[in-house]
């Protein structure tokens, strides 16, 4: 009966731990508890009719399967926020549950559209595993759904390394599981009552010629595959996200710099109310975020984000600073592009897609008028310029995409980049040489034409005034800005968002502003401020710098702002649309099997030697040796029985007490019978005593060969009667604890 019951709960045991491999990445523990219920429940209907005629279990598991996906899809919903009947929501679910798996954000929110593929897949892994394992006893067959699901599961989790990490122990105890049934299976064939001696003779035989045979073909591709997987070790695995384009954005979102001009013009126009509650220790009135602009190829700014579809969280949660909480109602404001203060970490009222390396939101059916959610953010605090004096910027090749700068950058703008840099080594100091220049040079104005070209910002830089030169909007001055920043090998970007006001809920046309921000290692993304102060006297470039003329061409010339119109963005390169798949392995299955038989040998050799081990050692240590070695060694093998039972002595006692206590600890488990009469418990005085004798006597005077036989022997009986008196999977458990290996020896 027990064999029997082993094989079911081994597979089950398998189950659960595939399901428990995709909980790193996903958000809460909703979907392990979801599919742990899956795989008891189909499991369960299996073992319960496996009695019946075989076309019953079909049957019985689907209307189970239904009632099961009702339930994730309910449950789900409502963990979600999700409106709408469970029908309705369940056939969007079923429709989207793959693309939206493969574009969603880690950690995933479970959703029914990212749950039910999971729940579905383990229900229908069970009932295959249970019944070709517990109706028909194929044991090993068994395995394949469950192996099949976990392989699938790893395969979505992908090259997650926080994942990875989290559940490094589910390998072997999913190999564990599998030995245990096959264990029990076989052990419950080779017993059986029908077989003859010479039956189970032959059978013997054959399990141990196939042993014999499975290790040479192991050794065999150990030797031939060996230096192929240990060269795969550090590869990084396939990310299936690369296959699936994620949601993207037309050519205004994409760069939404160009609307400041537009919404400076139109000062009075209502974009959306936004009443932020800061927390303890956050800024009184943070600016909002609409979007980060990291990519320029000299004629436009672009975000170049790659979108994840998420639920409530927006990635794991990283940082410390103080919480602020807003609740934004659009009005005006149009497009995909959701703002909210940075760092934001969860979103409240709507379904968004998030890009984690800028903090951008979006939304995937664009915004409307009365549209109401929440965004909790955790601000991170400016460091004081103290430390950002003595910070670094990180390497140009490890920041490549902050620093690039396609194209002929005019010479005067490199001009002047080098003169603002000269003599100065500190990235701090270079930045902020650029924000005290751009301050106190030149005129910030409302109605400045929009353009952040090369063209345009040189003609911002030295341009003539009358023709509108020397003055801008925030765009000019945040473009001019990261475009010196980056000739001086500073990482940067730049962000478009809305200034608030304190008493003020609503953010106007006029509340619209760039700022660049730059990259310093330990500290992050760094916002500068270049625009000049309301009682700043503007200085006149000329005075401080004029750019030197190539020797064959005259002297520059103003000239009107050229007009512009943004290019196409080129398609970036890093992004998971334009990643080509990467190969495949031709040796991936047999590394595979290779490494599955690798990984079983071990943990049939871990469940043959261990107990091997352990009987020869005590057999080596109770029979040879001096009599007083040997007393020695019956007393160890007594505490060590008493720490294996779960009652180990305590270190203050005598000899004497602790055989009292030992007494004790074997009658420990009368509660749990008091039906059963059980003899009396082997009494260890007399050890004890010799104990003290070994202890305290003379050697002349120390006990002989009789004491120490019969000090073994009334050991070996307590001990044995100890692990009798325990239940069945706890005696299961001392045959292969491994433990006492590595237990000192104790003397009383």
């Amino acid at each position: 009966m027990v064999s029997r019951a082993l094989v079911p709960v081994s597979l089950l045991g398998m189950l659960v731990l595939a399901g428990l491999s995709l909980a790193p990445i996903y958000n809460g523990t909703l979907l392990p508890l979801l599919t742990t219920v899956a795989a008891a429940a189909s499991v369960l209907i299996s073992v319960a009719v496996r009695r019946l005629p075989a076309w019953t279990a079909a049957p019985a598991s689907v209307l189970g399967l239904a009632v099961m996906t009702f339930v994730a899809v309910r449950v789900s919903a409502q963990a979600g926020q999700i409106p709408g009947a469970v029908p309705d929501i369940a056939r969007e679910a079923l429709r989207n549950s793959i693309p939206r798996l493969l574009t969603a954000l880690i950690p995933i929110e479970p959703q029914p559209d990212t749950v039910l593929l999971p729940v579905i897949a383990t229900w229908l892994a069970g009932l295959a595993s249970a019944e070709a394992g517990v109706r028909y006893g194929r044991v090993l067959l068994s395995y394949t759904a469950p192996t099949l699901l976990y392989g699938g599961a790893l395969y979505l989790v992908g090259p997650d390394t926080t994942a990875v990490r989290a559940t490094t122990w589910i390998p072997l105890a999913y190999a564990a599981f599998a030995a245990l049934g096959l264990v029990a299976s076989a052990r419950a064939d080779i017993s059986s009552d029908v077989l003859t001696k010479t039956q189970k003779r032959t059978i013997g035989v054959r399990v141990g010629a196939g042993a014999a045979a499975g290790v040479a073909v192991v050794v065999l591709l150990s030797q031939f595959l060996g230096p192929a997987v240990a060269g795969r070790g550090n590869d990084t695995p396939v990310d299936p996200r690369n296959y699936v384009t994620p949601p993207q954005l037309d050519a205004l979102d994409e760069n939404p710099l160009v609307r400041l001009s537009g919404w400076n013009l139109n000062k009075g126009q209502h974009l959306f109310d936004a009443v932020v509650a800061p927390g303890p220790g956050a800024q009184q009135e943070p600016p909002i975020r609409l979007a980060v602009l990291s990519d320029y190829d000299g004629i436009t700014w672009r975000i170049g984000s790659v979108y994840r579809n998420a639920g409530r969280v927006l990635g794991r949660s990283e940082g410390d600073g103080p919480e602020v909480t807003q609740t934004i109602t659009i009005d005006e404001l149009d497009g995909r592009l959701l703002p909210g203060v940075a760092t934001p970490q969860r979103v409240d009222g709507v379904r968004v897609a998030y890009d984690a390396e800028t903090g951008t939101v979006a939304l995937n059916d664009g915004l409307r008028k009365g549209l109401t959610y929440t965004v909790t953010s955790r601000q991170q605090p400016r460091p004081d310029d103290q430390a950002l004096f003595v910070a670094d910027v990180p390497a140009p090749g490890e920041a490549a995409r902050f620093v690039a700068l396609p194209g002929k950058v005019p010479d005067s703008i490199a001009q002047l980049s080098g003169h603002l840099g000269e003599g100065i080594s500190n990235p701090y100091q270079r930045a902020f040489a650029i924000q005290q220049w751009l301050g106190d040079h030149y005129k910030l104005v409302s109605d400045a034409p929009s353009g952040h070209a090369y063209p345009n910002v040189e003609h911002f830089l030295f341009g003539n005034k009358q023709l509108g030169g020397q003055k801008g909007t925030s765009e000019q001055f945040t473009a001019a800005f990261a475009v010196l920043a980056r000739l001086a090998g500073l990482p940067t970007r730049v962000v478009v968002g809305f200034q608030t006001r304190k008493n003020d809920k609503a953010v106007r046309g006029a509340d619209a502003i760039a700022w660049p921000e730059i990259q310093f290692k330990g500290f992050g993304w760094v916002a500068f401020d270049p625009l000049p102060k309301s009682d700043t006297v503007q200085r006149p470039v000329e005075d401080d710098f004029r750019p030197k003329a190539p020797p064959s061409q005259p002297p520059p010339q103003s000239v009107p702002p050229p007009s512009i119109t943004p290019s196409t963005p080129p398609a970036r390169s890093g992004s998971p649309s334009a990643a080509a798949p990467p190969a495949a392995s031709g040796a991936g299955p047999l590394v595979a099997a290779s490494a599955a038989a690798v990984a079983f040998l071990l943990v049939a050799g871990y469940f043959a030697a261990v107990p091997l081990v352990l009987r020869n050692r005590r057999r080596r240590r109770l029979a040879e040796g001096s009599p007083s070695a040997r007393i020695d060694a019956a007393w160890s093998e007594v505490l060590i029985g008493l720490r294996q039972a779960g009652r180990p002595a305590p270190a203050h006692l005598t000899a004497g007490e602790i055989a009292h206590h030992a007494a004790t600890a074997a009658e420990h488990r009368a509660h749990a019978a008091p039906r059963l009469i059980r003899p009396a418990v082997p009494p260890i005085d007399d050890l004890a005593a010799l104990v003290n004798a070994v202890a305290f006597a003379t050697p002349a005077a120390g006990p002989g060969e009789p004491q120490a036989a019969r000090a073994t022997a009334q050991a070996a009986a307590y001990v044995e009667d100890l692990r009798s008196r325990r239940p069945w999977w706890r005696r299961l458990l001392w045959t292969f604890d491994p433990r006492p290996l590595h237990w000192q020896r104790r003397r009383r």
